[in-house]
């Protein structure tokens, strides 16, 4: 069985990261999403090992210290981090692999696994980004403004990411991102096995 790819999709808040993961595991049953580990509470309407591995600080440090995450970080003083183990076994059964995080961690797992795939989502302008973000209607402009901020400093790591696309349409990034996919299984060291044949 061919193994599955492992593929980094990070954004700024409010681009529509989610939606265009949410897409492209429509259109194609072998894309699955990778669920982080969180030390967070579980929220009303949660499913543990669904949406997060809800689990403790000390089990979490734990999970460090056996070098069990591809990626970790804290964020408003919450641990997050992707279990290596479950994407492993993912890939091993032949499916892609999604890993929806923050630039922080994507730099992580470019690192560790460099033959990873690393999109960047952003959006047609900023101008269209912080509408976006005030549309929501549940975000007070303080918060609209510190995500500002910390998207100017996300489209500074972006150049770090093999892609970036732009989702002004949906159905337009969605397409954008399986021709990447496609574009990908394509490449030379994916295709030797054809030409040996001939050798």
């Amino acid at each position: 069985m061919k193994k599955g790819r492992l593929i980094v999709i990070s954004g700024p808040s409010g681009v529509g990261k989610g939606t265009v993961v949410k897409a492209l595991m429509e259109r194609d049953p072998r894309v699955k999403l990778s669920v982080s580990a969180t030390t967070r509470e579980m929220r009303p309407g949660e499913i543990d090992g669904v949406h997060y591995y809800f689990i403790s600080r000390e089990a979490f440090e734990e999970m460090i210290d056996r070098d069990c995450f591809l990626e970790h970080a804290q964020y408003v003083g919450n641990r997050y981090g992707t279990p290596e183990e479950p994407v492993d076994a993912m890939l091993e059964q032949g499916f892609d692999v999604i890993l929806e995080i923050e630039v922080q961690g994507g730099l992580q797992v470019m690192q560790r696994r460099p033959e990873a795939i690393s999109l960047f989502i952003a959006a047609p302008s900023f101008e269209v980004l912080a509408g976006r973000l005030r549309g929501r209607g549940d975000t007070d402009e303080e918060k609209v403004l510190m995500r500002l901020q910390q998207a100017r400093m996300e489209y500074l790591v972006a150049p770090q990411y093999q892609y970036i696309v732009v989702n002004d349409r949906l159905e337009d990034a969605v397409s954008d991102v399986q021709a990447i996919l496609r574009a990908e299984a394509l490449k030379t060291q994916h295709q030797q096995h054809l030409l040996k044949e001939a050798l």
